[in-house]
């Protein structure tokens, strides 16, 4: 892995060149930050196109530090600590600049950008942490595994962008005033479409990607230790996805109700994700 040289007061000291380009990442989401920040109560059509070109450019840096840390490993990496935070931001990032494409809105950026932003802080200034493995680990489906379920996460996170947007956009309907970045958001029905089309998404690719943890627990352990934090969580958030999307497929609900129910799911999601840290099977312990 290549270094970078810097010297500070005559001293010299290395940085990993994966982790250079997670820190240029890192400013580049940081402009996105800002937009956000300023766009609640003014933006423009330049800070607009601004704030894309840097998220843009962020995800190409974040990809080249992935590249860096992932293809001269002799070993899986791809869920090790620092690899797993700018891997679920790369791909958070790569949906939303999807969405812009199809709907030419920037409006899920409002949740996209801030947490896009800590993903790749927390990775870019943390310590190097490495995923327990055991040699007997199936790694051709640990890699299926790893990616399906980051997919899922990464869906469920843009689907819970576009509903909080919603949520904004009817209060600022019923209340007849808007400015800033408020008066620039889609309509409702646009917002839902995303939300929707997202959980479509995400859900083939988390029920898939917990089918290969199954497969790679059998070939590890024996057994899915379903006592582990982590299988219990991961399991309840698939539950919550499997509601979401059973309701609004076939109760036909739309609007505030998925809206709150998306909030639900990325809530759950959020604390299936913290239980690496408390797992015995997918816990980050130090290399």
């Amino acid at each position: 892995m290549g270094l970078r040289e810097y010297s500070v007061s005559g001293s010299s000291f290395f940085i990993p060149m994966a982790l250079f380009w997670l820190r240029v990442a890192l400013g580049c989401y940081g402009i996105g930050l800002v937009y956000v920040l300023i766009a609640l109560g003014r933006t423009t059509q330049r800070a607009n196109r601004i704030a894309l070109q840097a998220a843009y450019l962020g995800m190409i840096f974040e990809f080249v530090s992935l590249a860096e840390n992932i293809l001269p490993a002799r070993q899986i990496t791809l869920a090790a600590e620092h690899n797993a935070e700018p891997l679920l931001a790369f791909l958070i990032m790569a949906m939303f600049m999807v969405v812009y494409l199809i709907y030419k809105t920037t409006s899920p950026g409002i949740i996209v950008f801030p947490l896009v932003f800590l993903l790749t802080f927390v990775a870019a200034t943390g310590e190097e942490r490495f995923l327990s493995m055991v040699p007997s680990t199936r790694k051709d489906w640990l890699i299926v595994h790893i990616a399906l379920i980051f997919f899922g996460y990464a869906a469920l996170i843009l689907s819970f962008g576009a509903s909080f947007v919603y949520l904004i956009q009817e209060r600022t309907l019923k209340a007849k005033r808007s400015n800033g970045l408020l008066s620039r958001l889609p309509a409702l029905q646009v917002l839902d479409d995303i939300s929707f089309r997202s959980l479509a998404l995400g859900f083939p690719c988390m029920t898939l990607g917990l089918l290969a943890g199954i497969v790679v627990a059998e070939a590890t352990y024996g057994r899915v230790q379903y006592s582990d934090p982590k299988i219990l969580l991961s399991i309840l958030m698939w539950a919550v996805y499997l509601l979401l999307i059973y309701v609004r497929w076939t109760a036909g609900w739309r609007g505030r109700r998925a809206a709150y129910l998306a909030t639900g799911a990325f809530a759950t999601a959020i604390i299936a994700w913290a239980a690496n840290y408390f797992s015995a099977i997918h816990g980050f312990v130090r290399s």
